[in-house]
């Protein structure tokens, strides 16, 4: 069966996603903080297992307009959630309402999970309530201009959860925004790569994962396996074609520093949950120590932002310090992420090139700093 799919992801992301839906081998639609393609349920499997950048895979079960209760209901009672949802299936409704005249949320997931029921009563021939005991499949109804959109959520815990961290420091990086930040920069496999404030090495595991090929989703579930309508085979296929893909014999040059001793041993671990041991060298260095001695390479780095009182003195004192350190290297690009805006004065060097990306709810800058280009041979 062909699924009308979506991708979503933090704003800004979206073209990397959409790049990530094409080689797949999908056509893709982007819209904000969406990617829409179609494919079967291998699709559906493949998207799960490989997407870096997205947060989740829904399937499009219906879209139409309706500006009041009775257009809602009658709307999502015409979907046939039959072909989705067994009789005993459980199904959470989650609500949402952005300029809209029905801005009622608990309203709209009270008729759309009524309007489901109506459905499902109707064609398996029940009254009443439905029991509710099976598997569950998470729904949800969203309203954008007028246009209500329902979708199945086939990830089930968010897709940055690659079940390698078991540990993690003060303010973690989602583990899909870490492989955006290194998937925005010119770093090849076979570059030196180095994250100078590595906190729980987040940024060089996923560096680690994109230099040997690793798909992200190899090590967790997803909410499909538990549905009706998918092959339990399939996954396994698709994870089975995953780790043939893999280049385990990839020989990279990643590393991570971090001036606090803990959040290396934390590194350490996290590297070793991933099985990336090998792959990447963690030490306690700090940034006015960092010796790189290769012509060039890539530096990708999430400092302290300074946001909480009394913090931005020393963030800037440590902007200061990668400018004094990483300026001479003009062999190497460097790609810093912070929420502090006046960056660039701290650094002592205008960036090449600024991108805006939210980490989380925090509007950040993506400083970047290209090397000059090798001399031709």
């Amino acid at each position: 069966m062909q699924y009308k799919l979506l991708a979503t992801m933090a704003s800004g992301l979206e073209a990397l996603t959409a790049r990530e839906v094409q080689a797949l081998g999908y056509e893709e639609r982007t819209d904000n903080g969406k990617v829409y393609f179609e494919g079967d349920e291998t699709a559906i499997a493949k998207a799960n297992v490989w997407l870096r950048t997205a947060d989740r895979v829904k399937i499009i079960v219906g879209q139409f307009t309706a500006t009041t209760f009775d257009e809602l209901f009658e709307g999502v009672k015409a979907l046939p959630w039959d072909h989705y949802l067994p009789l005993d299936a459980e199904f959470p409704v989650a609500g949402r309402s952005v300029r809209s005249k029905l801005h009622s949320e608990p309203d709209v997931q009270a008729i759309t999970k009524k309007a489901i029921v109506d459905k499902l009563a109707t064609v398996y021939h029940r009254h009443g309530r439905l029991a509710e005991t099976g598997k569950t499949y998470p729904l949800e109804v969203s309203i954008l201009r007028d246009v209500a959109t329902l979708t199945i959520d086939t990830t089930g815990p968010s897709l940055f959860k690659r079940g390698y961290r078991i540990a993690k420091g003060e303010a973690p990086l989602k583990e899909n925004f870490a492989a955006a930040l290194v998937m925005l920069t010119n770093w090849h496999p076979d570059m030196p790569f180095v994250d100078p404030t590595t906190g729980s090495g987040t940024i060089p595991i996923e560096a680690a994962m994109i230099g040997l090929n690793l798909a992200p989703g190899m090590q967790r579930h997803f909410a499909f396996e538990d549905f009706a309508f998918m092959d339990p085979e399939i996954l396994q296929q698709v994870k089975d074609e995953a780790m043939d893909q893999a280049d385990f014999d990839r020989e990279l040059d990643i590393q991570g520093f971090d001036l606090n001793p803990q959040m290396i041993e934390i590194a350490k671990e996290n590297a070793k949950q991933a099985g990336l041991s090998q792959a990447i060298r963690f030490k306690q260095v700090a940034v006015k120590d960092n010796q790189l001695t290769a012509p060039r390479g890539v530096i990708v780095s999430n400092p302290p932002y300074g946001k909480r009182l009394g913090e931005l003195d020393a963030a800037r004192q440590l902007y200061k310090e990668m400018g004094e350190v990483y300026r001479p290297l003009t062999g190497w690009s460097k790609y810093i992420l912070t929420a502090d805006l006046e960056f660039e004065k701290a650094y002592g060097a205008k960036a090449t090139k600024r991108r805006k990306l939210y980490n989380g709810t925090i509007r950040t800058d993506y400083f970047q700093y290209w090397a000059k280009r090798a001399p031709r041979q």
